[in-house]
C-alpha cells in the first residue's frame, strides 16, 4: 500500500509498505481523511524531533525513521482481530493515536498522555494516517456515529483544545484570553465557545489569521502591533483581567503578556510546544499568585469532544483550508502550509 513516509529532514517519499494484519484485541481501519499537524512541519523542517532515528528506536515499536506520518485521521472499520465484538465492519471512526507503556507512574494514574515512553501512531512507528491502512488497539479506536470522516480527522485537534480547556477549569461566565489564532489557537477558542464561556479574546497580529478568529468564536480580536495586550484586556473586563488565558505560540514575550494579563489568582494554560527553553519573570506570578498549567495532548477528551461536535457546539469545517490526495502531500500539503500558513487551518490528505 501507499504510505507517505518521513526519511529525514526535507525528505519525505511516497513509498510502497507492507499492508499491516490485526491481531488479537485490534482494529484495523481504512483511513479516509487525515489532517497535516505543526508537528509534522516541524519534522519536516527541522527533524528528526519526535520521529525515533536509527541510534535510538522508540521504546515501544522498535521502530526508527523512515516512518509513515499522520496522526489526526479518521475512516472505517475494515477488519476486526479476535476478541473485538463492540464495533462492526463499516463504523466510522477516529483512532486516538497513542502508544503508551501501561505501566509507568503516569499509566497507573491514568494519565497516559504522560506516559515516560510515550509514543504516538504517525510519530513514533505503528504506521500512520498517510496510509491507505492502520492497525490499533480497540482502546483506542472511537466510533463516530453519523459523523463524517473529515470531521472525524479534526477530533483529534479539537481534543488537545478541549483537554487545554478542562484543565482550565473553565465556568460559563469566565472571560478566556487565547494568544494565537493559528490551527490550535482557533480550535481552543472553538472549545471555549462550545463549553460556554462568556467572552473569548483572542491576540493575532496577522491579518488573515484575524479574520478567521470571529468564526471560531472570538468575541474581540487584539491586534499586538496596534494595542498593548495587557492594557486592551484590562479594558475589556473592567479592569480584572481574564480568568483564563492560553499560551499557543511558545514565545517568551507572549507567555509574559499572558501572565500579566490573567486575573489575580487566575490560571494561565501552556498548550504550545516550545523550541526552547522559556523565560519567566517569576514575580508575576508571586504576586498576583497566577498558576501556570501545562498541557500535553488529551486524555480521555475523545469521547467528549466526539459529543461536542455532534451537538452542534463545535463547527469543524470552518478549519478545513484544503484536501489533496497523497500523490500531492508534499507540494500542495507541506509546502504550502509552510508557504502560506496564514491563510490555512487545516489541510486534510486522502491516502486512497
Amino acid at each position: 500500500m501507499k504510505a507517505a513516509r518521513f526519511h529525514g529532514r526535507g525528505d519525505i517519499r511516497i513509498d510502497d509498505v507492507p499492508e499491516p494484519a490485526t491481531r488479537p484485541g485490534t482494529v484495523k481501519v481504512e483511513v479516509e481523511w487525515c489532517g497535516i499537524c505543526g508537528t509534522d512541519l516541524h519534522e519536516y523542517l527541522d527533524g528528526p524531533i519526535f520521529a525515533p532515528t536509527a541510534d535510538e528506536p522508540h521504546p515501544l515499536t522498535g521502530e526508527s525513521v523512515p516512518i509513515t506520518l499522520g496522526h489526526e485521521f479518521a475512516g472505517s472499520v475494515v477488519e476486526l482481530g479476535a476478541g473485538v465484538t463492540d464495533l462492526r465492519v463499516g463504523d466510522r471512526v477516529v483512532v486516538e493515536p497513542y502508544l503508551v507503556c501501561g505501566r509507568c507512574d503516569a499509566c497507573t494514574q491514568g494519565r497516559y498522555n504522560v506516559c515516560a515512553s510515550l509514543g504516538f501512531i504517525g510519530l513514533s512507528g505503528a504506521g500512520g494516517g498517510f496510509s491507505q491502512y492502520v492497525v490499533a488497539e480497540r482502546r483506542w479506536i472511537h466510533p463516530l456515529g453519523e459523523l463524517a470522516t473529515d470531521v472525524g480527522a479534526l477530533v483529534e485537534p479539537l481534543a488537545v483544545a478541549y483537554h487545554a480547556v478542562r484543565l482550565a477549569h473553565t465556568k460559563p461566565g469566565d472571560t478566556a484570553l487565547v494568544f494565537g489564532a493559528g490551527p490550535i489557537g482557533l480550535v481552543t477558542t472553538a472549545a471555549l465557545r462550545a463549553v460556554g464561556v462568556e467572552q473569548v479574546l483572542v491576540v493575532e497580529p496577522a491579518a488573515v489569521r484575524k479574520q478567521k478568529a470571529p468564526g471560531a468564536g472570538a468575541d474581540h480580536v487584539i491586534d499586538p502591533t496596534q494595542a498593548d495586550v495587557v492594557d486592551a484586556v484590562m479594558e475589556l473586563t473592567s479592569g480584572r483581567g481574564a480568568d483564563v488565558s492560553f499560551e499557543c505560540a511558545g514565545i517568551d514575550a507572549v507567555l509574559a503578556s499572558a501572565i500579566r494579563a490573567t486575573r489575580v489568582g487566575g490560571t494561565v494554560v501552556n498548550v504550545a510546544i516550545w523550541g526552547h527553553e522559556a523565560s519567566v519573570a517569576m514575580n508575576d506570578l508571586v504576586f498576583r499568585e497566577v498558576n501556570v498549567v501545562g498541557s500535553l495532548a488529551y486524555c480521555d477528551d475523545h469521547p467528549a469532544t466526539i459529543r461536542m461536535i455532534q451537538e452542534g457546539k463545535v463547527e469543524p469545517h470552518q478549519f478545513i483550508t484544503g484536501r489533496i490526495g497523497v500523490d500531492d502531500i508534499v507540494k500542495q500539503g507541506f509546502e504550502e502550509l509552510i508557504d502560506n500558513k496564514e491563510e490555512n487551518v487545516k489541510i486534510l490528505v486522502t491516502p486512497t
